[in-house]
């Protein structure tokens, strides 16, 4: 395992890093904690020392067992955890991203997580409620108190997370570091704006649900999943297993045949060639799955591999982008000497837009 500087920062993290939603058997499918220990183990073994959980996940469990686990080495592990959803039902107050909410919600994941500090603290999602001026000076405020060490935001459209970073630099607030998304071979609509702006802002990416939900693992190119009589199983199935992603899965299937390898190593190989500021969340319930996830980092795509996958999975990047990678426009913008100028600094273009 390799380091990476976490955003603009001076923190190092793991090139993975471990999600622990699966801590915990409290929503029914999560790991016992003999199993979690194990993952955590396993991880730790292979040089990990990132970990990615929230407040919510599995009713507190997950940040429980994971403050068990880091306590006898607490500084040597770098802890990421998130607020914005709710701790209570019927109390409008115990979630969104206000002072209030993540007064409480921090309050509780250092008690959870026995620890005086969080390494990282993630906005866990856009509220559309609290004005994002309010959320950064409250975040920077306990950054000054000491109780949290760097800030994160998760599931945000990029034109927030730009004010907020702009805003923290004109007045000398705490900025975010890192960005959390949905990202995959069948999750690539962040290519059109979120991903260039972590860029321009120096953003380290951990996507999530780096496998499709697990479609990428090929489970559901069998034909029974159709098959599926839970009602959310079959929402799922129409969301994630459609026609174009189980495709998707099945070219997966055809470069892992062919280099040796499985389909999730191989889709997470994919995820970590699109630059050095990606940093994969893997999770796992079972110490086998992590183990294969893990050897994910001895896997290097030759350029057809990278090819097809793209081929298979690339979409119509829209207005802007669409319109701005017009060869006849651009050549315009550029006075006419577009291929003679070095495309070695580009800002805010996505490489297809930019270079091709």
């Amino acid at each position: 395992m390799r380091y990476k500087l976490l955003g603009r920062s001076g923190l190092k993290v793991s090139e993975l890093c471990l999600g622990t939603m699966t801590f915990g058997e409290d929503w029914g499918w999560g790991a016992s904690p003999d199993e979690s220990r194990r993952l955590f183990d396993d991880y730790v073994k292979a040089g990990g020392n990132f970990f990615d959980t929230a407040n919510m996940y599995t009713n507190g469990s997950s940040e429980k067992m994971l403050g068990e686990f880091v306590a006898a080495e607490r500084d040597r592990y770098v802890l990421a955890t998130k607020y914005t959803f709710p701790l209570r039902d019927k109390d409008p107050n115990s979630g969104g991203n206000h002072r209030k909410s993540l007064r409480q919600s921090v309050e509780r994941s250092l008690r959870n997580l026995r620890t005086d500090y969080i390494d990282l603290l993630w906005v866990h999602a856009w509220d559309f409620f609290t004005p994002i001026a309010e959320t950064i000076r409250a975040l920077d405020d306990l950054v000054r108190a000491g109780k949290i060490l760097y800030i994160g935001i998760s599931d945000a459209p990029a034109w927030g997370v730009s004010q907020a970073n702009t805003l923290a630099e004109f007045r000398g607030w705490t900025p975010f570091v890192a960005l959390q998304i949905e990202y995959s071979l069948v999750e690539r609509t962040p290519e059109r704006d979120l991903l260039p702006m972590a860029r321009v802002f120096g953003l380290s990416v951990t996507p999530w649900s780096q496998l499709g939900g697990g479609v990428l693992t090929g489970k559901y190119n069998n034909g029974n999943a159709k098959e599926a009589k839970d009602a959310r199983l079959k929402s799922f199935m129409e969301h994630k297993a459609s026609p174009r992603n189980l495709g998707i899965a099945a070219t997966v299937a055809q470069v892992a045949q062919e280099l040796g390898k499985t389909s999730s190593q191989v889709s997470l190989a994919w995820l970590r060639a699109q630059g050095a500021d990606v940093l994969p969340i893997i999770g796992a319930r079972k110490a086998a799955q992590l183990l294969d996830n893990l050897a994910c980092l001895d896997v290097v795509l030759p350029p057809d591999a990278m090819r097809r996958l793209d081929e298979a999975s690339r979409i119509d990047l829209g207005f802007p982008h669409s319109f701005l990678a017009n060869g006849p426009l651009r050549d315009r913008l550029s006075a006419g000497v577009y291929d003679q100028i070095d495309k070695d600094r580009v800002v805010g273009l996505h490489p297809e837009t930019a270079f091709h």
